[in-house]
């Protein structure tokens, strides 16, 4: 693969994905803003530091703002905030004069972002990496854990996270990927809320009751008229609500997983509640009282 062109990137979002790709990025000698909400305590370290800086104490300049500049053509705006945060991002991002767009996160409906922005603008991945911030804003990343690798929609996104030290692979159907991805994230993180909670575990039940809203989450995935894509997904739909159930109550004991994925909490509420209004809107309107329930903290339907 020829060198990488050093681009102008901003990245939208300095949580744990965001300054995880910010910190890569610019060692990787890119020209990175960070774009942090206004007022925010992590604006606030960041215009302190003027760097992501790392708990082993490595550190990568950035330039630190707190609104996109739309009058910068950047080579590529890197997106990371969560799917239910960027709706009030979407008019900047129209007057931006960056080339590209690319978002990084859980979304349902990302036809809805390429539709307001341009199909030729846009671009899609779903990051895999294993990042906290602490207290005073320090990054400890995993990256690559497992063999896990950021799924983007684009082949030069991944030469470049690859040569920034992001494993990346492309994926030819992303907006198909991310829309059946959502049900079984959204299990994931409600089955991590409830055990973090708890203080360990979720009971048979409680993950028969995901298990059920993971199967209708599914469902509405294909009525909408989008084939279950991997095959994966595919074969866990189709398998007895107990088999699922018995997955989530498993991933629920293990500790690292549901401390990781119980931070979720605020996503996957959104991610419940674009679904079930997408139900609502199915014709004739589907049957969503098993999606909702997923929605933590845990609301049985009167039927369950």
């Amino acid at each position: 693969m020829p060198p990488i062109e050093a681009l102008r990137i901003a990245v939208v979002g300095a949580g744990k994905i965001g300054s995880t790709f910010a910190f890569q990025l610019a060692r990787a000698g890119h020209a990175v803003t960070v774009v942090a909400r206004p007022a925010s305590h992590r604006l606030a370290q960041l215009q302190a530091q003027q760097a992501i800086v790392k708990t082993n104490g490595e550190r990568a300049a950035v330039a630190v703002c707190s609104a996109l500049d739309e009058s910068l053509a950047y080579d590529l705006v890197l997106v990371t905030v969560l799917a239910h945060q960027v709706d009030l991002l979407i008019p900047s991002l129209q007057r931006s004069a960056a080339r590209r767009l690319l978002f990084a996160f859980n979304n349902f409906t990302p036809q809805v972002l390429r539709d307001a922005l341009g199909p030729l603008r846009c671009d899609f991945g779903m990051p895999f990496v294993q990042a906290t911030l602490d207290a005073a804003g320090r990054l400890q990343a995993q990256i690559g854990a497992g063999g896990q690798k950021t799924r983007l929609g684009a082949q030069c996104w991944v030469d470049l996270f690859n040569d920034a030290g992001l494993p990346a692979v492309l994926e030819s159907d992303m907006l198909r990927w991310l829309r059946c991805h959502v049900p079984l994230c959204v299990a994931f993180e409600s089955v991590s809320v409830a055990a973090v909670r708890r203080g360990g575990g979720v009971s048979w039940a409680e993950a028969q009751l995901v298990a059920r809203g993971m199967h209708e989450a599914f469902a509405l995935v294909v009525s909408l008229g989008a084939p279950l894509y991997p095959a994966g997904k595919a074969r866990l739909a189709g398998a007895p609500v107990w088999v699922a159930g018995a997955m989530l109550w498993s991933v629920a004991r293990i500790k690292p997983f549901r401390e990781l994925l119980a931070g979720g909490v605020d996503e996957c509420r959104a991610l419940v509640d674009t679904m079930t209004a997408a139900a609502e809107l199915t014709n004739p309107a589907m049957a969503w009282a098993n999606i909702a329930a997923m929605r933590p903290p845990f609301n049985p339907p009167r039927n369950a």
